[in-house]
């Protein structure tokens, strides 16, 4: 299997967030600080406790997309990775984050790295509420509505490749729940809901595409994902 990403760029993201998160850490404890070691500037004291704490929770919000582990891109690669080079995948390149090309279509993968407990019935997705959760309300994503994201990012991947290759091309979706703290009840979804270690066995099983449609397909997305720009593995 082929794995597309911009390794660099997933680099920087995660320093950034570090950095971030740190430094609002940083800017919160001089806040404290200065009323006992530096009183003449003790009216800088709020600004910089607000300041830091909002820097300090952006960053974290973004580490928790960009540090935290496992990390998905690194977990459908894993799981993949006995596929032939038929099979490529693209990481944060395309417009939806991750994207699986296969001998028989294009697979849109919706990833949930959320921890909790989480339930969908008719059609509807909810969270057990629990303190954690509250405490982390403001540095994590909300879960949302997977199944729907799913299913939209599936149509604007179908959108792209229409403009380029000739022919239906079936595009599916999946949602996958990538913590191991992560536990979830399911009834009726319209596509899989799944855990990393399902991947390869609930991958739809579609006929064949011709070579060259397959041909065009993987064109259209090298193209739309510019690969020669990210690091390939």
């Amino acid at each position: 299997m082929k794995s597309y990403a911009d390794r660099k760029a997933l680099a920087r993201r995660a320093s950034l967030a570090n950095i971030a998160s740190l430094g609002g850490m940083g800017v919160l404890l001089a806040g404290v600080a200065i009323p006992l070691w530096m009183p003449a500037y003790y009216s800088a004291t709020p600004y910089m406790l607000v300041g830091g704490f909002i820097i300090s929770n952006i960053g974290i919000y973004f580490a928790n997309r960009w540090v935290k582990k496992p990390r998905p891109e690194a977990l459908i690669d894993e799981e993949l990775k006995s596929r032939n080079n038929q099979f490529a995948v693209y990481h944060y390149l395309l417009p939806e984050d991750h994207v699986l090309l296969t001998p028989g279509g294009v697979v849109v993968l919706e990833i949930c790295t959320l921890d909790g407990n989480f339930s969908y019935r008719d059609g509807k997705w909810k969270q057990k509420f629990s303190m954690s959760r509250a405490m982390r309300f403001l540095v994590e994503e909300g879960l949302g509505d997977p199944i729907a994201q799913a299913q939209a990012g599936a149509r604007r991947i179908r959108a792209l490749i229409a403009e380029k290759v000739d022919g239906e091309v079936p595009v599916d979706s999946l949602v996958m729940f990538t913590s191991p703290h992560a536990d979830y009840e399911v009834e009726s979804p319209p596509i899989p809901v799944i855990q990393p270690d399902k991947l390869s066995k609930r991958l739809p099983q579609r006929p064949k595409l011709p070579d060259t449609v397959t041909a065009q397909v993987k064109a259209a997305l090298d193209e739309a994902a510019r690969v020669d720009k990210g690091d390939k593995e």
